[in-house]
């Protein structure tokens, strides 16, 4: 007996040879040689150069590190997700438990009376009742052989979501770096805009004074007055809409550094920072750096995974169960030799006839597969695109800020020359106004270019995976140990 349970112990030891598959292999994605978007960003800087985990360095502003840093120790949907890391792991654990066998232990003490008419071996009748103790110690022992790899597909199919929960924590924690990024260089693009529109209500306060000066002296007409107001009250009602624009902004950087939007305010600053040289990878390389990919690519696995431990119902589950213990009327003997038991056995489970459930089973885990490759394959294909649409926008951006900056130098010749043609009789004051609404709407819109093309470096950098590399996902796993062997 002790031989042939040695060799059943070998045998589930042993690397299953009937059923288990399909062997996982990584699915095919399309990759462009190289991106369209024209130099400079094509020849970019070695990848290297951009900071693992903390790209925002980059851009060398002090503020905006000190609110990733805060975001990065107290945002709450980032706890969320390394909670959700911790339950992806524990249930890695709670699967490779089906490894190891499983013992228990239930004493018990019981008084019991036994019937005076109850039944007896040999026919002979119970001639009187009976009141006895039992003292019990039984330990169960149950083991599933793993023949046809169901355990072993499912540990696999644990740890691969085990790895693409680590890449979802990677994908939320760059998602959450990118979005006060983002928000950052909106609240500093709205506090350059407020200021242009304030310079602008200046002159046109200013600009309001002397045509009521000259309308005192008859040399301008109330009509001139009205006009100039209402350019006036336009601007101030402009400056209140960007106050309000400006406000949200910094309540939502105030929830992403997990503050209440009460007790943050973000100090008003002037819109100086510059895009920084960014270093582009090759589309090849970007499957790999990207970690929405990779949590999407590892889905794909741990589907995979479950095709085998579909396909392994098909076939018998057998089981290695056994008890042992001391049972006994008196508690003195209880550890007696005499008072020990034992039983040893082997069970086979083979199902026959169910409807079809398995077979289901096994046809919805394939169509599961299919579904997770094809969001595999658009995850990567959505990751083509966003660099794309970064590079070009970048391009874009930057020509348009440089004829914008021209456009502003040319409407402020053109409001200096109306006032002075104003002030000489020469034209009316309809004239000023037309070139003061002219200076404000391309000062504004310059300033608005210039805030856009330090965003675009951010969704570009947020395309790229933020310095990310899915190698880190190899020393994500539960493998088999003694230490948890021997674990409750």
């Amino acid at each position: 007996m002790k031989q042939s349970f040695a060799a059943l112990l070998l045998l589930a030891c042993a690397a299953p040879v009937f059923g288990g598959e399909p062997k996982y292999q990584k699915p095919e994605v399309t990759v462009p040689q190289n991106w369209q978007a024209p130099a400079p960003w094509r020849d970019a800087a070695p990848k290297d150069t951009l900071a693992k985990g903390t790209w925002w360095t980059l851009f060398s502003d002090p503020e905006l590190n000190q609110y990733e840093d805060r975001a990065l120790a107290s945002n709450q949907s980032l706890k969320a997700a390394v909670a959700r890391l911790a339950e992806a792991r524990s249930f890695a654990r709670i699967t490779a438990s089906n490894y190891y066998p499983q013992l228990s232990v239930n004493p018990s003490v019981q008084r019991e009376r036994l019937s005076g008419n109850r039944p007896t071996l040999g026919g002979t009748a119970a001639t009187a009742p009976v009141t006895q103790n039992l003292f019990q110690i039984p330990f169960d022992l149950n083991y599933e052989l793993d023949l046809f790899g169901r355990v072993r597909r499912s540990v696999e199919a644990a740890n691969e979501q085990y790895q693409a929960s680590a890449a979802d924590l990677e994908n939320v924690r760059l998602t959450i770096t990118s979005e006060v990024a983002a928000d950052f260089f909106q609240l500093r693009e709205l506090d350059a805009e407020m200021a242009v529109v304030r310079k602008a209500i200046d002159c046109e306060q200013k600009g309001l004074q002397v045509v009521e000066n000259r309308h005192t002296g008859g040399a301008a007409s109330g009509l001139d007055v009205a006009q100039q107001q209402t350019v006036l009250n336009a601007s101030q009602a402009q400056l209140a809409l960007l106050q309000q624009q400006r406000d949200q902004f910094q309540h939502a950087l105030a929830a992403l550094q997990g503050l209440p939007a009460s007790s943050f305010v973000a100090p008003v600053r002037a819109l100086d920072a510059q895009p920084p040289a960014i270093p582009l990878l090759l589309p090849s390389e970007l499957l790999e750096r990207r970690p929405d990919i990779a949590e999407a690519e590892r889905n794909v696995a741990a589907a995979n995974a479950r095709i085998g431990v579909a396909r392994a119902a098909l076939f018998p589950s057998i089981g290695i169960g056994g008890s042992a213990g001391w049972e006994s009327r008196g508690l003195g003997s209880l550890l007696n030799v005499s008072s020990t038991f034992w039983s040893l056995g082997i069970s086979a489970l083979q199902p026959i006839l169910n409807g079809g459930r398995n077979r289901a089973a096994l046809e919805n885990a394939r169509a599961a597969y299919e579904e997770t490759a094809a969001n595999y394959r658009e995850s990567a294909l959505t990751a083509f695109q966003q660099v794309e649409d970064s590079l070009s926008s970048l391009n874009a951006l930057s020509s348009a800020s440089t004829s914008q900056d021209q456009a502003v130098e040319a409407a402020t010749r053109a409001l200096n020359l109306a006032n002075a043609r104003y002030s000489g009789g020469l034209v009316t004051y309809l004239d000023v106004i037309t070139a003061q609404e002219q200076l404000l709407t391309n000062e504004r819109l310059a300033t608005q270019l210039r805030g856009q093309r330090l965003l675009s470096s951010v969704l570009l950098v947020k395309a790229l995976g933020g310095g990310w590399d899915s190698a880190s996902l190899a020393s994500v796993g539960i493998k088999p140990s003694l230490k948890q062997a021997i674990q409750p």
